[in-house]
């Protein structure tokens, strides 16, 4: 058997043929005859002999019988490729039947070895990572990070060519000055969004995007790879969190909370210019101009034909459903839409997959919403245009139209969630338990979180096909925080130890102008901090925990480490440490930028029983630290109440000191920014 390590070396330099050396120890697959494609079958030997003579290790490819490729690869290879086309999800979804239908490893090596000169870059990196993900002998391999492998949907393509420069004159030991990428090159600050560009177009941030995407397929023939538990309720989560995230940074950059993109006939004010270029498709990524409005799609290249009245009925049918509380199935039956599932299955038709109830009927309604934004420049072909931004996982949420579609995509959620009763004083109660205080301890202060600017570096060699080898560095730009402590102070009455889920949020108490939130517009916006589940001894006790730990973030290292610097084999003792899910928040964004003189904002804390809470299931492995937004690998969702409780309900209330029960606890606190740029040790 073939190492299964040696499936990490197709995401080296993508666009190079496997015939070349990869890696960093000079590895060569040594293709059969028949693999090669056409161009170079004549020289076969000699390509062999070429890479092969210098190399440190050479990997024999098993010559298999060949499954029908015929419709992945109708991509082009040098076009662009989007989760949210329906023809490419086909494409997608036949390529991961076939990489899932591999007997073993060296089959699966073999089948790729053959589909990487074939099949466009962008659709074989997704597909051969949903398998890894999912595949029983693949489990332990770390996929490498996409900045890593496609580092030009993330940054300036003056980055590259400067790369290029350093890789072919600087020698491979002396590559030890950075390229520096320009912090908010997209736009001049006279713009108002450009104040929040370090949010919208922060590597991590993105990076989650897409891992999110990949760990969550649309389509897949083994229903299982999509049949995630909750897996509706969680794309409505993730990307409500989103949104509340969003709308505080804009707070505390002085811009109103995002508009909601409502009427699909009115233009789009907003106009966005990415400046990036993609090094497969070797052409700028196309911009949107202010005013454009979306118009109705006839791409007979991308087979799409659809109508902007398509969506808007769409719509239409997802609020009658939620107004019936019921969903029509395509039998004409109706099922409720209850408060323990409806939220799952709403989830399941606004971001359609095969988990839809009725797709026929229901539609398509947030995927073609990010179709047709992405093609509004070329809605018919006519200039041979690609999409834009919108219509790409790993660069959608650079583009301010992205926050207003998904705020409006989560008003349609809060439709439903409207109707839910609200949660009772006795249910949200844990008897016996009272928080008495929390707290944060920070280098701030006392209650006052500290903000700053931190350069990072991040390897693009990888990425840089068709150069000289070795590491090249590109040093970016990001916000980051201290860490800092929560101190809970509890008394426990009951007379026993019990166990507790402890849940922390943070909110703005005030909009861009000063003006205090209300309280339900302030329940929205609690941004998810941390969950975790902890013991509590009778009498009074104090809880300390690190921002490190957070279940929403996963760690800077996790973000950016390079794949190279992973230890031992795939769950190996020394391979241990290293061992993650990718999925997860970046944890230098956990907490908003707040502003110079300190932007107010208020810490919950809620301690609700572990018994009520608890999902009974084996726990151990190695990508829970993120569980909030990602769920947990092949298991259920830790945590039986709904995402977001306690505040996902309405709540007949009108100030948030009302809400509270006496095992909850808040604390006024500070956000305070100082625009200084440190470096990142290490």
């Amino acid at each position: 058997m073939s190492s299964k390590n040696n499936l990490l070396l197709f995401f080296d330099r993508p666009t190079e043929p496997c015939f070349m050396q990869k890696g960093e120890n000079k590895e060569v697959f040594q293709l059969p005859d028949n693999y090669y494609p056409e161009k170079y079958k004549s020289s076969s030997n000699v390509l062999a002999d070429r890479f092969g003579n210098d190399a440190t290790k050479t990997i024999p490819i098993r010559n298999i019988a060949l499954p029908d490729l015929s419709l992945p690869q109708q991509l082009p290879y040098n076009s662009q490729f989007s989760l949210w086309i329906e023809k490419h999800r086909k494409m997608a979804a036949k390529l991961i039947d076939i990489f899932m239908g591999m007997r073993d490893v060296d089959d699966l090596q073999s089948i790729c070895s053959y589909c990487q000169m074939r099949i466009n870059p962008y659709l074989f990196n997704y597909c051969l990572s949903v398998a890894i993900l999912h595949r029983d002998d693949t489990r332990g391999l770390n996929i490498p990070t996409f900045a890593e492998t496609f580092p030009d949907k993330f940054m300036d393509p003056k980055v590259f060519r400067k790369a290029r420069e350093v890789s072919s004159v600087v020698p491979t030991g002396n590559r030890q000055m950075p390229v520096l990428i320009p912090q908010n090159y997209t736009a001049a600050e006279s713009e108002p969004e450009q104040r929040v560009a370090y949010f919208r177009e922060d590597i991590g941030i993105n990076l989650h995007h897409w891992h999110w995407h990949l760990v969550y397929p649309f389509d897949a023939s083994d229903r299982s790879i999509v049949a995630k538990d909750r897996r509706g309720e969680l794309f409505y989560y993730m990307h409500q969190q989103i949104v509340a995230r969003y709308t505080t940074e804009r707070y505390c950059n002085n811009l109103g909370r995002p508009r909601r993109y409502s009427n699909f006939r009115e233009p789009i004010e907003e106009g966005y210019f990415p400046k990036l270029d993609s090094q497969v498709a070797s052409r700028a990524w196309p911009p949107r101009f202010e005013g454009t409005k979306i118009q109705d799609l006839n791409r007979p290249v991308d087979q799409i034909r659809s109508d902007v009245s398509e969506m808007e009925t769409w719509r239409d049918r997802f609020i009658e459903a939620i107004n019936s509380m019921s969903i029509m199935l395509p039998n004409g039956r109706r099922i409720p839409l209850d408060d323990q599932t409806g939220i799952d299955n709403l989830g399941n038709m606004m971001e359609s997959s095969i988990l839809s109830p009725n797709r026929p009927f229901y539609g398509d309604l947030h995927n073609m919403g990010h179709v047709f934004i992405s093609y509004a420049h070329d809605p018919d072909h006519r200039n041979l245009e690609q999409f834009g931004v919108m219509g790409d996982s790993a660069t959608a949420m650079r583009d301010p139209i992205f926050y207003r579609w998904h705020a409006y995509v989560d008003d349609l959620f809060q439709l439903y969630k409207d109707k839910l009763q609200p949660y009772s004083s006795d249910t949200l109660d844990f008897a016996g338990i009272r928080v008495l205080s929390v707290d944060l301890q920070s280098t701030g202060g006392a209650n006052t979180l500290s903000t700053q600017w931190e350069q990072s570096t991040v390897d693009l060699g990888r990425g840089l096909d068709f150069t000289p080898r070795g590491s090249v560095l590109a040093r970016f730009t990001h916000l980051t925080h201290d860490d800092f402590t929560y101190v809970i102070e509890v008394n426990n009455t009951s007379g026993q130890g019990v166990m507790g889920t402890v849940r922390l949020f943070m909110a703005p108490t005030q909009d861009e102008r000063g003006n205090p939130l209300n309280f339900n517009d302030q329940r929205r916006l609690m941004i998810e901090l941390d969950k975790f589940t902890q013991s509590i001894p009778a009498g009074t006790s104090t809880i300390r925990r690190s921002s490190l730990d957070s279940s929403v973030t996963i760690p800077y290292e996790r973000t950016f480490r390079r794949q190279a610097d992973r230890p031992g084999d795939p769950g190996s003792g020394t391979a241990a440490e290293f061992d993650f899910c990718g999925c997860g928040w970046p944890h230098h964004m956990l907490v908003p930028k707040g502003t110079a003189k300190g932007f107010p904002m208020v810490l919950f804390c809620m301690i609700s029983d572990w018994n009520a809470d608890r999902v009974v299931q084996d726990t151990v492995g190695v990508c829970n630290d993120a569980a909030s937004y990602c769920g947990l690998r092949d298991r259920k969702y830790p945590d039986k109440q709904a995402m977001g409780y306690p505040f996902d309900r309405p709540i007949p209330v009108s100030r948030l000191n009302d809400f509270l029960t006496p095992n909850m606890n808040v604390r006024d606190c500070t956000i305070r920014f100082k625009d200084a740029v440190r470096q990142r040790q290490g």
